[in-house]
């Protein structure tokens, strides 16, 4: 039957199915690990990948635009390298894989199975979803003491992501509150704003439990920069908002604890007087800027920070974090990344590789802003990417929620890389029925 002769209806939900795949990404994110291997979402994510490819053979049509193929391919040119380098076969296969999964192959079927803005909101609002399981999770382990150790107390919020993955939630969260924020800040009918205002309130409670300063600050920069986008009046009236919002949530509930004070306190004294983590940090810091001045272009290979750390760390690094509470056992827990995303990629792909990884994330920024229309789509696009970069200074990947950061880049690509038939057909289409 010809598209002309289907009902609307019929053909919007026809282009929602293509996205299923992933709404089941993310939800099965919100599951509790069950190793410390790939994940249900992992599988699925792979499972979303073959739908792609299913879509593109039946449908006869390129894969990707020029412009798309070329900036989440870029990364494989560092990969394939470093790769070469790895300490081991085992090594190589694993480090490529994981980095083929987050920054080429889940971005690349998100730009595949979305077929329009539709899609692209319910996507949106499946973040939200899942930051709001989170959320409660966390908001209840705080509350009851179940969460993971922080400070000697069972009291971290961490979601299903248990004290193994302490950023999970916080980093579900935090894109929640992107997700939300730029659709409160759409042109998207005004009962759906206003509930997508009151998720991004809601979900401040649990980002602010999960004692995280680095989401809090990725989270902060980019809520401000789709304030930005979204003009000066908009901005003031959301930030008055958010202000008094948050004048209820601490003074009215209780939430700000001389924890949660100590916490916020300490983001302005780290490099004063550090705590130990502080510490650690600095000392993987320049452990990994250690090995990319021996091997400059290339780095030490996939997976090979843990094996050269010891050789390039001083006395200051502890023998490892604190993990226990949300169902774990105490123990220590090795350090074995650099916890900032940007020295990981420097250490083990060398300049080649940050160059290429690096040049596709700012690709990717430019051609975002440089499509600035006041819609959600672009709000969310730009929000999320920004917030990720800025995460990637203070984590870098690993874990269940890793693969967030694939489905946040290929939304992210969908809207700052048109060009390929889906994309300009379904944007067309959505622009002329507006």
């Amino acid at each position: 039957m010809s598209s002309a002769l289907v009902p609307p209806p019929r053909r919007a939900a026809a282009a929602l199915v293509p996205v299923l795949p992933l709404v089941a990404v993310l939800a099965l994110a919100g599951l509790p690990p069950t190793g410390d291997g790939p994940g249900p979402a992992d599988a699925v994510s792979a499972l979303a990948v073959g739908c792609a490819v299913l879509l593109l053979l039946r449908e006869r049509r390129r894969p990707l635009s020029r412009a798309a193929a070329v900036v989440l391919g870029l990364p494989v040119v560092g990969l394939a390298l470093a790769a070469m380098g790895a300490a081991s076969p085992q090594a190589a296969f694993g480090g490529l894989s994981r980095y083929l999964q987050v920054f080429v192959l889940v971005p690349a079927a998100v730009l595949v199975l979305l077929r329009g803005r539709a899609g692209f909101r319910v996507l949106a609002w499946s973040f939200v979803g899942l930051a709001l399981w989170q959320g409660a999770v966390g908001v209840h382990q705080y509350v009851t003491g179940t969460g993971a150790t922080y400070q000697g107390e069972t009291i971290r919020a961490v979601g299903t992501f248990g004290a193994q993955d302490v950023m999970g939630m916080a980093t579900a969260v935090s894109l929640g509150v992107v997700c939300a924020a730029g659709i409160a800040l759409g042109r998207a009918p005004v009962r759906q704003r206003a509930a997508a205002a009151g998720c991004a309130v809601l979900l401040i409670v649990p980002l602010a439990l999960s004692f995280s300063r680095g989401a809090w600050i990725a989270t902060a920069l980019a809520c401000g920069m789709q304030l930005a986008l979204a003009g000066p009046r908009r901005a003031l009236k959301v930030a008055a908002a958010g202000v008094a919002a948050g004048i209820v949530l601490v003074g009215g509930f209780g939430v700000g604890t001389a924890m949660l004070q100590e916490r916020i306190g300490s983001i302005t004294e780290v490099a004063d007087t550090p705590d130990q983590s502080v510490v650690d940090r600095y000392t993987l810091w320049a452990a990994a800027a250690g090995m990319w001045r021996e091997h400059p272009l290339t780095g030490v290979g996939l997976k090979g920070f843990p094996e050269y750390r010891d050789g390039h760390a001083t006395l200051a690094l502890s023998s490892g974090s604190d993990i226990g509470g949300a169902g774990e056992e105490y123990h220590r827990q090795a350090l074995l990344s650099p916890h900032s995303m940007y020295l990981l990629v420097l250490s083990e792909q060398g300049l080649i590789g940050l160059v290429a990884l690096g040049g596709s994330w700012l690709a990717l920024l430019v051609c975002a802003l440089r499509r600035r229309p006041r819609s959600d789509c672009a709000f969310i696009a730009v929000g999320l990417l920004l917030w990720q970069l800025t995460d990637f200074v203070y984590g870098d990947i690993g874990g269940p929620s890793t693969v967030l950061t694939g489905v946040t880049l290929g939304l992210t690509a969908w809207w700052a890389l048109p060009g390929d038939d889906r994309t300009d057909t379904a944007r067309a289409g959505e622009a002329a029925t507006r």
